[in-house]
């Protein structure tokens, strides 16, 4: 079986529009969480987000084709080219059909479709765009991409709510360990700030109300956490089998070793109190790596600041690590960047790779009062400089469905 490797990484988020602006953010442990700026907040009990500033999508498209393309699908194309670039892998006819994506969204063109109903409910059918449907369905992340690098090998979209950038990783993963391809591009992305997106999270009453204090809105395991803070952008990986990569001299940021998909078979929203099927997850991503438990050292948790699924998520990792539980560290990146949905694995592995190639854990911030019954090591308010061999990084999304993937150094 092949080796798998990270050469490449292409970050667009809340903390920065490049992997190196992002990783210097989180690791100082700032908020980019801010007051939403793109409508009018004022009619909503949430008034706050992760958006992503400065984009200028002229850095990757035509004017004109720009405005062909929602914005979910701008951040995942310019995610992945930046990628793309960082590994200095050169797709050519001789091994095109050896590299493939795999790219998905949590939900997708939602600006593009909230727009078009309007203008269809407004002004009639004549006013929908020729080129609406694919300005706006999740697999154009992917085939966008191929046919701007020329990759011709597996190709398709991932949608498993927020932990869609995990199994598209895994699915990654997997098909280099078959040797069906040499290279993938995978990740995820997402552009759900929009009224329509507001509108459904605030009326499941799943987000913060902080609006007072924006950028302390999203408290993993804090006692005083009131729900998740809604953001967006796109992270994008090149792996590729370990010998390809050493064979061109590619850089190597990091080993994926395995990957853990479990379904809970619950509730379409809320985690079962045990944290089963996370912790399976977990259990099964070690396994495949051919690890003990006992060599994780850290956990990029999903930790989304919910009052049910932070609880959920400290059970299912003390039932995955029992005794092992008191010396792992676990920190949660959204207390930072917010909640990227379909794109929150990927923004989240980016910072677990790289806290392995650092030696550098980041913080979960604003755990100024810990929940009773949040009582792991989650690295609080300050990151910790500390070599780490292994790690875990989760994704849980609705439906019940998660996704563990395990990394190792270099």
């Amino acid at each position: 079986m092949r080796n798998v490797v990270v050469t490449g990484m292409g970050l667009i988020s809340p903390l920065g529009l490049s992997v190196e602006e992002s990783w210097k953010n989180a690791i100082a442990g700032r908020s980019g969480i801010t007051h939403v700026t793109r409508f009018p907040k004022e009619k909503y009990p949430t008034q706050m987000a992760g958006e992503v500033k400065g984009f200028d999508s002229k850095k990757y498209f035509e004017v004109k084709e720009a405005n062909r393309y929602d914005l979910c699908i701008q951040y995942g194309v310019g995610a992945g080219l930046d990628a793309l670039a960082d590994s200095g892998l050169k797709i050519t006819p001789e091994n095109a059909e050896r590299v493939g994506i795999i790219i998905g969204s949590g939900i997708g063109g939602l600006q593009g479709i909230s727009q078009t109903t309007v203008g269809l409910a407004n002004s009639g059918p004549r006013s929908v765009s020729p080129f609406f449907i694919t300005s706006v369905i999740i697999n154009m992340l992917s085939g966008l991409l191929a046919i701007r690098t020329g990759a011709k090998g597996v190709n398709y979209g991932v949608v498993s709510a927020c932990a869609t950038s995990n199994h598209a990783i895994a699915d990654g993963f997997h098909a280099i360990k078959r040797g069906e391809v040499d290279a993938m591009i995978v990740g995820g992305a997402e552009a759900s700030v929009t009224e329509i997106g507001f509108a459904g999270f605030c009326s499941a009453r799943a987000m913060s109300k902080r609006n007072d204090a924006p950028e302390k809105a999203s408290r993993p395991f804090d006692k005083d956490r009131d729900g998740f803070v809604l953001s967006e952008g796109a992270g994008i990986f090149i792996l590729e089998d370990e010998e390809h990569a050493k064979e061109r001299g590619a850089k190597i940021y990091g080993r994926i070793l395995g990957a853990g998909m479990t379904a809970d078979a619950f509730h379409i929203t809320a985690p079962p109190e045990d944290g089963d099927g996370a912790m399976r997850a977990m259990k099964l991503a070690v396994q495949y790596s051919g690890l003990q438990l006992e060599d994780i050292d850290y956990i990029n948790a999903h930790g989304t600041s919910t009052g049910l699924g932070d609880i959920a998520e400290t059970i299912a990792i003390k039932r995955c690590f029992n005794k092992h539980t008191k010396n792992v560290m676990v920190s949660s990146t959204k207390s930072m960047h917010g909640h990227l949905l379909g794109a929150a694995g990927a923004m989240e592995a980016v910072l677990t790779v790289l806290a392995l190639k650092e030696g550098i854990v980041p913080p979960t911030i604003n755990l100024d009062n810990p929940d009773p019954k949040c009582d792991l090591d989650y690295v609080p308010n300050v990151a910790r400089k500390k070599e780490i061999r292994y790690a875990l990084s989760n994704g849980f999304g609705f439906g019940g469905t998660n996704a563990s993937i395990c990394f190792g150094k270099a």
